[in-house]
């Protein structure tokens, strides 16, 4: 028996120049929600859907990556993202939209779906500083502050961990005394989203005289700078969320009047509150990137030319796809269903230690599977993918590590903490 070997035509690099090349607005042909979830949603939800992805497709992609390089915010986005009209989300009254928590759910997916630094650095404004007020808060201070919130008038901070004290936040060590008027507050936080700019810093310590936590709203003053004792320095040199500034702060016998304490905090249990209702966010955000990133994936597949034609032809990229399918899909359900757990008033705090495990690490998973798909045209951030990557490292990582998150569904599992 004979055979013939095929030899491969040697490398011609001017071939390069004729391919075509990797067009990003295409993923709007690529459709990935094989289960139809979308259909389920209600009018507000998909108005809420289709304006965020407005904003996300005409005014944040085209500039996000410069900024991210430059790991500089883009202020600029501000107004537009207030035109939204989506800032504080589920809260209702004082100018805030009192949207489902779907809607709210919704449009943190999309935002992420754009930019992970964007959607931190509305999360933390919307989500964590005015959710806080609107927990902890009294009507008094939540008509004093939210209004203007909502508006991005003043923007927002939540200061919560510290440098020792990450996955251990119960623990954190910032000291608060009474002393006539004023509250003194001294100590340091880690990782301070917005708080190098915010307007509005809630910052949480242990109250001396009874040794619990509890919140207090640090502000500007009339000339727009912090007060004295609040020193906020940008960590820089981050691998992703480059587009937001996430400080170190060091507090000196910082002085915050007495009516700026929040008037229902009076223990870490109250703070539980605010990251509870939180934490299901962070999977809605890890499904937006998921869904940007196969998106992606695809749309290069059905474009990308190689051995005479579209990869997208070859059985092990269908294989990776399908399967990037498969666990986007089961992200966007576990989503679905912790939203009605949690309408319901059933969700626990193991259900969203789960919804928060399994997509942040199933999102990074697919994150990665598109940069390998993309070979190293995935490696550039004008393809977004790398972006989309390197921020779901973070998102891995912030508001419980996998591991923690794992120890908290364990305890559930057999009735063991595994932790103090």
């Amino acid at each position: 028996m004979t055979t013939t070997e095929t030899v491969p035509a040697p490398f011609d690099p001017t071939a390069v120049s004729n391919q075509a090349v990797f067009d990003p607005t295409a993923v709007q042909d690529v459709d990935s929600d094989l289960y139809l979830l979308d259909n389920l949603l209600d009018e507000q939800a998909k108005d809420v859907q289709k304006r965020v992805r407005e904003f996300v497709d005409k005014d944040l992609l085209p500039v996000i990556n410069d900024y991210w390089e430059r790991a500089e915010v883009p202020y600029e986005l501000v107004p537009k993202l207030a035109a939204l009209n989506i800032a504080g989300g589920t809260i209702q009254g004082y100018g805030c939209p009192g949207l489902s928590r779907m809607s709210a759910s919704i449009a943190a997916a999309e935002l992420a779906r754009g930019d992970g630094s964007i959607n931190t650095f509305f999360g933390v404004h919307s989500g964590l500083a005015m959710g806080s007020i609107d927990m902890l808060g009294s009507d008094q201070q939540k008509q004093r502050w939210l209004p203007a919130m909502a508006r991005f008038e003043k923007i927002g901070a939540f200061a919560l961990t510290e440098p020792g004290h990450g996955s251990d936040s119960v623990s954190l060590e910032t000291s608060a005394r009474r002393d006539g008027d004023s509250y003194v507050l001294n100590g340091s936080k880690r990782w301070i989203g917005n708080a190098s700019f915010a307007d509005v810093v809630i910052i949480f310590a242990r109250d001396e005289a009874d040794n619990a936590v509890k919140g207090f709203v640090m502000e500007k003053d009339a000339d727009g700078n912090h007060p004295d004792g609040y020193n906020a320095t940008v960590i820089t040199g981050k691998m992703g969320k480059r587009a937001v500034l996430q400080p170190n702060i060091v507090i000196e016998n910082l002085r915050i009047p007495v009516e700026n304490r929040l008037e229902h905090c009076d223990s870490f249990k109250d703070v539980n509150k605010v990251l509870a209702a939180t934490r299901g966010g962070v999977a809605w955000e890890a499904l937006g990137h998921a869904v940007a990133s196969y998106e992606i994936a695809v749309a290069y597949a059905k474009t990308r030319v190689q051995f005479g034609k579209e990869i997208g032809r070859f059985q092990l990229v269908q294989n990776k796809l399908a399967n990037m399918l498969a666990q986007l899909t089961a992200i966007k359900l576990t989503c679905f269903r912790l939203n009605e757990l949690a309408d319901e008033g059933a969700m626990t705090s193991p259900m969203a230690s789960m919804a928060k495990m399994f997509a942040a690490r199933q999102g990074r998973w697919i994150c990665s599977e598109a940069r390998d798909i993309m070979g190293g045209n995935g490696l550039l951030l004008e393809n977004h993918v790398a972006r989309h990557l390197t921020d779901m490292e973070v998102v891995f990582t912030y508001e419980g590590t996998d591991t923690m998150q794992s120890l908290i569904l364990g305890r559930h599992i057999t009735g063991f903490s595994a932790f103090a």
